[in-house]
């Protein structure tokens, strides 16, 4: 059986952004400013590295070579995280919480149109590692602390909603195969019901942070 071109570019853009969550993840560990910190976004990363695997062993089982199935989406990826490079700690924490939720918000919506096996691996690879808990609990206490940096923090959480939907929307335009997901989500009215599902999600998100959307 020839796998679906759609489902492939879905968990080629999955498996890539799962490998990129670790390497940010692992990356973000050395400005922790404690050892506590530190091993927090540590396991964070290691289990970013699991979800990726499962992708992989996945897209293995029906006979689809990983690296062919990421190619696609390194550039696009890469040009975001570019973008969106975090200046310190705490920005890491919100790009964290807050950018790749939206993405990941993004995901589940074109998932509800896969047939269920596929749907059910995308919504498990999707869930939260505890990053939530985490980057709530230190944005909250740092703002607790020093209440001027939630202005900057608030402006860098809005930037990196709209980096993360044009990006999300881009990748998904620039493959037919996604954009047949898209359309199969339903009509334009379907489509400005599903973004307002993300901004919704994000709002609570920026609360739970204890910022301005």
């Amino acid at each position: 059986m020839v796998p679906d071109i759609a489902v492939v570019d879905l968990l080629g853009l999955l498996a890539y952004g799962e490998l990129t969550a670790f390497e940010r993840l692992a990356t973000d560990a050395r400005m922790a400013p404690t050892l506590v910190d530190k091993i927090a976004l540590a396991s964070m990363a290691a289990a970013e590295f699991a979800h990726f695997e499962t992708v992989r062993a996945h897209l293995l089982r029906i006979g689809v070579d990983p690296e062919e199935a990421m190619g696609p989406f390194v550039s696009p990826l890469t040009n975001f995280h570019n973008l969106t490079a975090p200046a310190d700690w705490l920005e890491s924490l919100v790009k964290v919480y807050v950018g790749d939720n939206i993405v990941a918000d993004f995901y589940r919506e074109i998932a509800s149109v896969l047939a269920p096996d596929a749907c059910a691996l995308v919504l498990d690879v999707l869930a939260d590692t505890g990053h939530a808990a985490f980057a709530v609990e230190r944005v909250r206490a740092a703002i607790q602390a020093n209440p001027t940096v939630a202005g900057r923090l608030a402006l860098w959480a809005r930037r990196l909603m709209g980096e993360a939907l044009t990006q999300a929307q881009r990748v998904a335009v620039d493959r037919d195969a996604l954009t047949g997901l898209l359309a199969g989500i339903g009509d334009l009215q379907a489509l400005a019901e599903m973004f307002e599902r993300i901004t919704r999600a994000h709002t609570a998100r920026m609360d739970s942070l204890g910022l301005s959307a």
